[in-house]
């Protein structure tokens, strides 16, 4: 007998053992029970039938159960918010948009119209309070995010350029807001005190949202420009000076007068006192000791929030609102940007992913269209509309414009800063919450937020087209044809191929007769990415690269975008500015491609799938970069170079394909290269083999002419590629129509092609 099979019995003998011991328990157990089981078991099911209907009771019971409910209510709520968020994103909206109206969709105004059952059995009155409760939470985390991502002393060195621009705004608005308070109260608000309904107002249209902005400016590529720096400034100035306000203003609400609310203001200045002075140079020396994720542990981090906790509940207590409190505890988090990120990863993903869209929705159930049930309504709805753009615009150009801003930054500075979004919806659930906005008012207000909102991206793109900015970018690229430095855009992914892209273009345009100009562009695909990650992202990734640039003694400018489409973003940029040459890596590993029984296995293991002809295409050359190489192409206005790389170490037995006398323009890439190099070149002319001609045509004259004022240059034997063509060669140029033939009749001897540049040649 086996010891594994000693053990199985032992393992046996154990269960019965144990088995049988506690049917005795439970058998001696029963007897002595008082209560006799005859009554239940007279209800017990007497076969599967009865069993399922059992089941399906208890299953119902367990659904309209208030924990139940809740988690159906959760999942409703995401996938509902992440579809409708998904689809304004698809239009060029902030997905914060879709969030929002998604929270409408679920509320009242359409699931409760359309829909009066379902909606009833999925958020009954008595489960609001699970989700209003969760919501709350969760924003207590969101605005502590935002406090972090708010940099302060980056806002007090911007802050002489900017205090014009944000105050003027934020206060001329708050004047609007308060005389559109003043003509609609007698109507709309007379059930509350007239200084506290006016004050909610006016804060609700003064208010910025920061967070959406940030993200606007990020998929604009506005981030590291001049404009883009100051809407940011003047959004965080306003943003801070806002939160302080209303902090004001629901500590007046809540004491009734100004007078009563003398020691709340007094309290909060004491409390923004000791946060600022005593707390923020404690968390300044944690910040510097603890900075990366080894040394972080859980002691510290429940620390950070511990101290979340207390300043909200200390802000809460005080009439000032827990959300005050939890954008202080953010603003005094270390300066130490990777302390930071990593405290925003510990809360971010929770807080936005499944906290908000619950904080949409317990707003949009609020939000009931139908209540602005007459045509006065929509025109007092369309008024505070009007209002609220009118000021903000007005407000930001004029500052804008005494700061000598040009007219078309103007404009686009008051079409950022009418951003409402997230920010003023919190405001406007306080108000709401603390009885102060009347429910038409605060459906009007909600309705304002979202059309300022959705504004935003039409309105920027509204005054580009009217300043004709693309038209004068063009005419300024005609003018210059010729005069300036040759501008190259390298594009690359990871960070690894940085430098080996830059190796390229430095043998191909740096040692030519015209002065290279050159930018590295980096993109992170995702707009909703925290600006707090992106200068970690970007030092990462350009890191490789500048270290590439020192060692060639290359002076390079650098580019970091955050993106939903990386093609379409190379593109605009490509022919916004006037660059001559794009280069960007082919993305997939072709040293890589399958060997000849690779291949046989895969089209054998795929057949059944795709079918034969499918899987031949599939692992040809040519289509694994042709979508890629065709889309730059078509877009582009400036020449393209795609790089495969197969390995790249050096370009010294350089290999020109030439077929026609399109391909022409690759001599002058060659000769640039062979300067830079020294080494040799063979030059491949495809012919048709009836082609018996004694006649030189024009390619013919033009490689013979190379050939002769060129040293180290020979022409090929062959008529088309074959493997011997790469015996020597360790680099290859090709044109992009001749790179579409080849792949397509040459893939067998492409399989032994050495790194490639294929290049669409446009004429400068």
């Amino acid at each position: 007998m086996t010891k594994k099979f000693k053990g199985f019995l032992l393992y046996v003998g154990l269960i019965v053992l144990f088995g049988a011991s506690m049917y005795l328990i439970i058998r001696e157990g029963q007897a002595h029970q008082l209560v006799s089981d005859s009554a239940d078991s007279a209800h017990a099911p007497q076969n599967l039938v009865e069993g399922f209907s059992v089941f399906l009771a208890l299953m119902a019971e367990h659904i309209h159960s208030s924990f139940g409910l809740l988690l159906l209510q959760i999942i409703i709520i995401l996938i509902t918010c992440r579809i409708v968020g998904l689809l304004f994103k698809r239009i060029g909206q902030p997905m914060v948009v879709g969030e929002i109206l998604a929270g409408i969709l679920l509320g009242p105004s359409v699931l409760g119209r359309f829909a009066p059952d379902f909606s009833q059995f999925l958020f009954p009155r008595e489960s609001l309070g699970n989700i209003n409760l969760l919501s709350q939470f969760g924003l207590i985390f969101f605005m502590y995010t935002i406090g972090m991502e708010l940099d302060v002393d980056a806002i007090r060195k911007k802050l002489r350029e900017t205090v014009m621009i944000s105050y003027t705004c934020m206060f001329f608005t708050f004047f609007c807001g308060l005389l559109a308070a003043y003509f609609i109260y007698d109507r709309y608000g007379r059930e509350v005190p007239f200084l506290p309904f006016a004050l909610f107002i006016a804060i609700t249209m003064s208010i910025t949202a920061f967070p959406v902005l940030a993200r606007i400016i990020q998929e604009r590529r506005l981030t590291r420009t001049h404009l883009g720096t100051v809407a940011l400034a003047a959004a965080a100035n306003g943003d801070v000076t806002a939160w302080c306000l209303l902090a004001i203003v629901v500590a007046i609400s809540q004491a009734g007068t100004m007078l009563g609310a003398v020691y709340n203001i007094l309290f909060a200045a004491v409390y923004l006192l000791i946060m600022f002075t005593i707390v923020r140079p404690l968390l300044r020396m944690v910040g510097n000791l603890y900075h990366n994720p080894e040394v972080i542990g859980k002691p510290l981090v429940m620390l950070m929030f511990l101290l979340l906790l207390i300043s909200s509940y200390l802000t809460e207590i005080a009439g000032l609102h827990a959300l005050f409190g939890a954008f202080v505890a953010g603003l005094v988090m270390p300066e130490n940007m990777r302390f930071r990120k990593i405290m925003t990863e510990k809360v971010e993903d929770v807080s936005l992913i499944i906290f908000l869209p619950l904080f949409f929705v317990s707003t949009g159930l609020r939000t009931e269209i139908g209540l602005i049930d007459s045509a006065e309504m929509w025109l007092v709805c369309f008024g505070l509309i009007l209002v609220s753009t009118i000021g903000k615009f007005s407000s930001a150009i004029l500052s804008a414009r005494i700061e000598k801003e040009s007219w078309k930054n103007s404009f686009l500075l008051g079409a950022l800063m009418n951003t409402h979004g997230l920010m003023e919806l919190i405001a406007l659930t306080i108000g709401y919450e603390m009885h102060i906005l009347p429910p038409p008012v605060f459906v009007m207000l909600v309705l304002m937020t979202l059309a300022s909102t959705f504004m935003t991206t039409p309105l920027l793109s509204l005054i580009n087209f009217s300043f004709r900015t693309g038209e004068r970018l063009r005419l300024r690229r005609t003018e210059t044809v010729g005069q300036g430095p040759f501008r190259v855009l390298i594009s690359f992914g990871r960070a690894g191929s940085g430098p080996v892209l830059l190796d390229v273009a430095f043998r191909m345009f740096g040692r030519g007769d015209t002065k290279m100009d050159l930018t590295a562009l980096h993109l992170t695909v995702g707009s909703d990415i925290n600006p707090l990650h992106t200068a970690g992202f970007e030092q990462v990734s350009f890191e490789p690269f500048i270290r590439e640039a020192k060692r060639l003694n290359l002076r390079v400018s650098t580019r970091y975008e955050v993106s939903n489409n990386a093609g379409d973003t190379i593109v605009s940029l490509v022919n916004d500015e006037p660059f001559d040459f794009l280069l960007v890596g082919a993305g997939i590993a072709m040293s890589n491609l399958p060997t000849d029984i690779e291949a046989r296995r895969i089209r054998k293991s795929l057949f059944s799938l795709l079918g034969g002809a499918r899987v031949q295409e599939l692992l040809s050359p040519g289509s694994l970069i042709h979508d890629k190489t065709r889309y730059f192409i078509e877009h582009s206005r400036c020449s393209v170079g795609v790089f495969v790389n197969r390995g790249f170490t050096r370009a010294d037995h350089l290999i020109v394909v030439i077929d026609s006398e399109a391909d022409l323009p690759l001599l002058h890439y060659a000769r640039v290269l062979l300067r830079s190099t020294h080494g040799t070149a063979a030059l491949l002319h495809r012919r048709p083999s009836d082609d018996a001609s004694p006649a030189p045509d024009t390619v013919t004259r033009e490689l013979e002419s190379f050939i002769a004022h060129t040293e180290n240059v020979h022409l090929l034997p062959e008529r088309d590629l074959t493997r011997e063509s790469f015996a020597e060669a360790d680099f290859m140029l090709v044109g992009y129509a001749t790179w579409n033939v080849i792949s397509d009749v040459c893939r067998e001897p492409l399989r032994q092609m050495p790194s490639t540049l294929i290049i669409h040649h446009r004429q400068r």
